[in-house]
């Protein structure tokens, strides 16, 4: 492994991500936090929700923001590189195995992805403004869950940009994230799902379900949600297997 040349592709990326940083986070950011605003605050305060909906709500976004950042940072630059710029071509040549070139990808889309997920908390904090209490926060366990969601969204998009081609990348959003992000639980939490028991036990295929769970379980732990040790359990195996089909999606297209 040369760990010089690993470096610096992701320096590389890195760069280019810190002249990107203000429209990316803009573009990650603006839908979620409109639903901050719109249900955390306007909804909350017109007496349509009650205030406690806002501890539930945050998580949630977080969740949904952490995903689609390292979804399409590492999915949309990947279809453009492989199908249009033939940039991957360069790195391909680069003193490394292709493995690792995947590798970091997945590393670079999940700083992109902590990033955003972190920009998250006070954002919502000044959008939302007074009733919000993340008193109960959990480090070790916040950081576990950012790190296993980071890994799974970056994971999700090195897949996802090795199976998809430039002219279905409409049809990502339509069929992948947008059932990902509705039957995630980041707008409700599964408990909620008990009166619906198929859908309650259909919608665990879904990692976003342990993503929003598992940001509740650490910053608000006095709303329901699934156990810790399930989720941090259920996160593991996600990255595994997601992080096992990235690379292995990865070598065969960059070899076919």
């Amino acid at each position: 492994m040369n760990w010089k040349t690993f470096l610096a592709l992701l320096g590389r990326d890195a760069h280019v991500a810190r002249r990107n940083i203000l429209p990316v986070l803009v573009m990650n950011l603006i839908q979620p936090m409109m639903f901050v605003f719109v249900f955390g605050r306007i909804m909350t305060g017109s007496g349509l929700l009650p205030p406690s909906y806002k501890n539930m709500l945050l998580p949630g976004i977080m969740a949904i923001t952490m995903v689609i950042s390292g979804v399409q940072g590492v999915a949309m630059p990947l279809i453009a590189e492989f199908q249009f710029t033939k940039e991957i071509e360069d790195r391909l040549l680069s003193p490394i195995h292709i493995s690792w070139i995947a590798v970091e990808k997945i590393v670079a889309g999940m700083l992109q992805a902590l990033t955003a997920g972190l920009v998250v908390i006070p954002a919502g904090w000044l959008l939302i403004g007074t009733g919000l209490d993340l008193s109960g926060t959990q480090p070790l366990a916040l950081v576990a869950v950012l790190l296993l969601v980071a890994l799974m969204a970056a994971a999700s998009g090195i897949v996802l940009g090795c199976l998809i081609g430039q002219t279905q990348i409409g049809m990502m959003f339509t069929l992948v994230l947008g059932p990902m992000i509705f039957f995630g639980c980041a707008y409700y939490p599964w408990s909620t799902l008990a009166r619906f028991p198929t859908l309650q036990k259909a919608v665990l295929v879904n990692p976003m379900v342990y993503a929003s769970e598992g940001f509740r379980a650490a910053m608000v732990p006095g709303i329901p949600h699934i156990g810790l040790p399930a989720v941090l359990a259920a996160l593991g195996a996600f990255d595994i297997v997601l992080l096992w089909l990235g690379i292995r999606s990865f070598d065969r297209k960059a070899i076919g």
